[in-house]
């Protein structure tokens, strides 16, 4: 399956351009100039996001176990400050696809932003096993805040560095 990796809100969000259904792909026609239309605006955003979060839980009736849904979905209750939805939304991807580093990398987020520090670090941990490798990013991400005074994020940050010369 062709993925694309966008950052939103501090998260990774996976989208796939070839759903199955066709019920989902209408919201990829222009991502970016409908992102640049609500970011001015922060009540229009808020609309926009609600309206998202609405059609992907329909969506997601129809098709409950699209991880590509699940994904968008678990990205748009976070960036609307719903971070328990989110965190049951990343749980269930993480059912679903146990072997994604993507999903355990969310999941850690939402577990941070829910003040689950040691939970969060141990999916941070596994999404490291899993394959995660972008150090800048876990290490900017506003999601994981919580965790930056943490040892086992510094180590997981220098673990992602290697080894220093």
């Amino acid at each position: 399956m062709q993925r694309q990796t966008s950052l939103s809100g501090g998260r990774v969000a996976l989208c796939d351009r070839h759903l199955a259904s066709g019920v989902y792909s209408a919201l990829w026609l222009a991502p970016d100039a409908v992102d640049s239309a609500f970011s001015s605006d922060p009540v229009l955003e808020r609309l926009g996001l609600e309206f998202l979060v609405r059609f992907l839980e329909l969506a997601r009736v129809r098709q409950a176990r699209n991880q590509e849904i699940l994904a968008e979905l678990g990205s748009a209750y976070t960036r609307l400050g719903k971070h328990r939805e989110g965190l049951a939304v990343d749980q269930e991807l993480v059912r679903l696809a146990p072997d994604n580093a993507t999903a355990h990398y969310n999941l850690g987020c939402s577990l941070a932003l829910c003040g689950e520090v040691a939970a969060a670090l141990d999916a941070l941990e596994r999404a490291v096993e899993l394959g995660y490798d972008d150090a800048q990013h876990l290490e900017h991400d506003a999601d994981l805040r919580a965790l930056r005074r943490e040892p086992r994020f510094d180590a997981l940050i220098q673990r992602l560095r290697g080894p220093r010369p």
